[in-house]
C-alpha cells in the first residue's frame, strides 16, 4: 500500500450497542477476506490508499446505487480486480472465484466458511490470485472482494461486525490447514486520521501460515466502504524484507477497485459540478 500518511490509532468504528461475545455467533456476518484479532494500532508503513484529489465530502448517490441483485452483480464484476489489474505476474488462484450466491461467515470455531447471502446483501464476489516468489522469498496469495449491500447502513453494520469479530477472535482459520495470528487492526471513519477517500476504512496486519506452504509469513488486509459497497483486498506471503512491496501491490488494485465503485455510484461534493 503506498500512501503518504501512516495510521496512528486504534479502531474507532464500533456501532453503539455492539457487545463482544465469543468467536461470532449465528447473527454475525463475515466477509471473504479474513478478519483480524485485536483492536490495536496497525504497524508503521500501512498507509492510506493513494486516492488523490478526492473530496472528503464526496458521497454515494442512492439513485445510482444498485437496487436489484442483477444490478449489484453487474457492478461487482465491472470493478473487481482480475489478474491484469493485479499485475506483477499474477495468475488465477485455485479456486479463482467464490460462489457469487455466498459470502464468508466466521464461526464459533474461529473458522471461516461460505454461507448463502443474507437478506441485506445483493451480491458478493471474491477472487484469489498468486504471485510467484523468487529465490528464498515465498510467493504471495492475494484476494480481492466486492460486496454490495442494500443500503449504506447495512454496509456500515458489516464494518462494525468485522471490528467486533476482530476483538473477539485473536486467531482465525481462513481455510482448513491455514491460520492467521498476531493480528492487529485499526479503523477510521471519513475525515478521521488519513481517511479522506471512503466512508469507513479498516486495516489489519499479522501473520499467516499453512500446512502446505509453511510460514508464518506477513499478512495484511484492508477494507473500505463507499455507500452500500464494501471493497477489500489482502495478501499473505513473502518475507519481512518484501512486505512493503507486497503491500504496494495490494494498494494498487484495491485503489483501482474503489475508484471504479466511486465512478459508478458516486456524486460530486456540493459546488463541484457533476
Amino acid at each position: 500500500m503506498g500512501r503518504g500518511t501512516h495510521l496512528r490509532g486504534s479502531g474507532v468504528l464500533l456501532v453503539c450497542g455492539l457487545l463482544l461475545g465469543g468467536c461470532s455467533g449465528g447473527d454475525t456476518d463475515g466477509r471473504g477476506a479474513p478478519r483480524p484479532a485485536t483492536s490495536t494500532a496497525p504497524s508503521a508503513g500501512d498507509d492510506a490508499p493513494p486516492v488523490a484529489g478526492e473530496s472528503p465530502a464526496e458521497a454515494a448517490d442512492p439513485a445510482r446505487s444498485p437496487r436489484t441483485a442483477e444490478e449489484a452483480r453487474a457492478l461487482v464484476r465491472s470493478v473487481i480486480a482480475d489478474e491484469q489489474t493485479v499485475g506483477n505476474g499474477a495468475r488465477r488462484g485455485t479456486p479463482y472465484e467464490s460462489d457469487p450466491a455466498t459470502w464468508a461467515v466466521l464461526g464459533e470455531d474461529r473458522g471461516w466458511r461460505r454461507e448463502p447471502l443474507p437478506a441485506d446483501v445483493l451480491a458478493d464476489l471474491r477472487r484469489d490470485f498468486e504471485v510467484p516468489g523468487g529465490g528464498d522469498v515465498h510467493g504471495l496469495r492475494l484476494t480481492a472482494e466486492v460486496t454490495v449491500h442494500r443500503t449504506a447502513l447495512d454496509a456500515a453494520w458489516e464494518q462494525a461486525r468485522m471490528m467486533e469479530e476482530a476483538m473477539a477472535c485473536p486467531r482465525q482459520i481462513p481455510r482448513a490447514g491455514e491460520e492467521l495470528s498476531d493480528l492487529t487492526s485499526g479503523a477510521y471513519v471519513r475525515g478521521e486520521g488519513c481517511n479522506a477517500f471512503s466512508d469507513d476504512w479498516l486495516i489489519e496486519n499479522g501473520r499467516c501460515d499453512s500446512d502446505t506452504s509453511g510460514g508464518p509469513y506477513p499478512y495484511a488486509w484492508m477494507q473500505a466502504t463507499f455507500g452500500p459497497v464494501v471493497v477489500s483486498a489482502s495478501y499473505c506471503g513473502g518475507s519481512e524484507e518484501t512486505k512493503e512491496a507486497a503491500a504496494e501491490i495490494v494498494r494498487e488494485y484495491f485503489t483501482q477497485m474503489l475508484r471504479g465503485v466511486k465512478a459508478r455510484i458516486g456524486r460530486p461534493a456540493p459546488g463541484e459540478g457533476t
